[in-house]
């Protein structure tokens, strides 16, 4: 009797590989002018509300007195805190224009103290003074947008003498919304992108813990074109690389359409009539 054969593609398949090519089909990623402006309107607090920030602070367990590193800290929704309970915070990140509302926000609470680096995921992070096992705690909250996405997991674990925290998207992107993707008539392609971070840590012998936070986002707006132009916004930046110009413009006439129906004004603003959930993959380990 002939036996079967099977070659498992689980174990195999160079999952940061299909990342790259993954991130190469996605839209370019935004540079550091991008993030420069949209820092200006960006809500400090960015999270808070939703208790994002409360769960991924108890998941952490950063212990008291520890040195933390927080990677892509943006406007500091848990550098802040962090500081507050005088752990000693190096907080950085890509956009000059976020690190100075965090540093604003930092002087008007009286916090000092934090060090703050301008630095991407693709610098030499030892020229920043992040050499081998330099912190305890080495934290990256939905800050992970790279194409070497394992490059980026060893810089961390790297650094980091007792733990690393992560978070990444379980669904599509937090800058799509298959709502509006589905009202356009486009179809949506899930990333799951923690999944690749999982796999390419256990293919690194690490076996990370995971938990889930599930937070609630909103997009206001100041009158309803205003949001209609930013809801569009998202749909072509979504979805431009994947139709022609001329089905895209099929497409944002079914959004408006959609939109008209479906936006509530009040009290905060212009948006839409039900909340959008997000669910973000906590991924925790200790490092080699």
């Amino acid at each position: 009797m002939e036996t079967a054969t099977f070659t498992s593609t689980l174990t195999s398949t160079d999952w940061n590989e299909e990342w790259k090519a993954m991130q190469a089909a996605r839209r370019h990623a935004d540079d550091a002018a991008v993030w420069d402006e949209k820092a200006k309107s960006f809500p400090v607090k960015h999270g808070a509300q939703t208790g994002y920030v409360e769960g991924f602070l108890k998941l952490a367990g950063v212990q008291p007195g520890e040195t933390v590193l927080d990677m892509g800290c943006g406007t500091g929704a848990l550098a802040t805190p962090l500081a507050q309970a005088e752990n000693k915070v190096i907080a950085c990140d890509f956009s000059q224009g976020m690190l100075d509302v965090m540093l604003e926000d930092h002087r008007a609470l009286g916090i000092s103290g934090v060090e703050v680096h301008q630095m991407s995921w693709t610098d030499d992070w030892n020229s920043f003074g992040l050499a081998e096992k330099s912190v305890d705690v080495a934290l990256a909250s939905r800050s992970i947008v790279t194409n070497d996405l394992r490059a980026s997991l060893l810089k961390l674990d790297r650094v980091a003498k007792r733990r690393v925290c992560i978070t990444l998207p379980c669904g599509p992107s937090p800058k799509t919304d298959e709502r509006l993707l589905a009202a356009a008539g486009l179809s949506q392609k899930l990333g799951r992108d923690f999944l690749y971070a999982f796999n390419i840590l256990a293919q690194m012998g690490v076996n990370p813990e995971v938990a889930y936070i599930p937070s609630v986002r909103m997009e206001l707006y100041e009158s309803q074109e205003d949001a209609i132009d930013g809801f569009s916004k998202i749909v072509r930046d979504a979805a431009a690389h994947l139709v022609s110009d001329d089905e895209m413009e099929t497409a944002l006439a079914r959004l408006r359409t959609w939109l008209q129906s479906n936006l509530l004004n009040d009290e905060r603003g212009w948006h839409l009539s039900e909340d959008r959930k997000v669910t973000w993959a906590f991924l925790a380990w200790q490092p080699k």
